[in-house]
């Protein structure tokens, strides 16, 4: 897995005060994507031992509600085990901390993903540039939704029910 940048006390990406994690590889190409450097999957720098150690000392204060996976796309094919193994490891050493992802993928296309039942919000859709809607919070077009993950993983057929703040 690769990064572009881990971005400490954020407060656009997220409900609080947040680390965001960039990642690299995103397929989707979204015309007018405001992050296109991280589309490539070999752009960035190698998250290593020193990157998650720095991410984690970003978590550590009190005053950090939680992380936001971002890019790039967390849920590239590439990335999907090594961001999983990445929250199973959040989670045990963070757990009141929640965990916010962005992606271009829809539920529908992974909320069968092993890493969903960690996650406390998706930001799921591809940015739409012609739906572009800077006054809805949390997305970049009106297309996008905010899901409440463990609300919707409660439903019995998994309709995506959005995030209320």
């Amino acid at each position: 897995m690769r990064f572009h940048n881990i971005t400490k006390d954020d407060m656009l990406n997220g409900d609080g005060l947040r680390t965001v994690l960039w990642l690299s590889g995103c397929t989707h190409a979204c015309l007018g994507c405001h992050n296109p450097i991280t589309w490539d999957l070999k752009g960035g720098i190698p998250f290593d031992t020193n990157a998650k150690k720095e991410l984690f000392e970003t978590l550590k204060p009190d005053y950090i509600d939680g992380i936001t996976l971002s890019g790039g796309d967390p849920f590239h094919p590439e990335n999907r085990e090594d961001v999983y193994q990445l929250v199973k490891e959040i989670r045990n050493t963070f757990p009141n901390k929640t965990v916010w992802s962005y992606t271009g993928f829809l539920w529908e296309e992974i909320y069968h993903l092993s890493i969903i039942p960690l996650l406390d919000v998706i930001v799921d859709g591809k940015f739409i540039q012609a739906l572009l809607s800077p006054n809805q919070p949390w997305v970049g077009s009106s297309n996008q939704r905010v899901i409440d993950v463990q609300t919707t993983l409660k439903q019995p057929d998994l309709t995506p029910v959005l995030w209320k703040s």
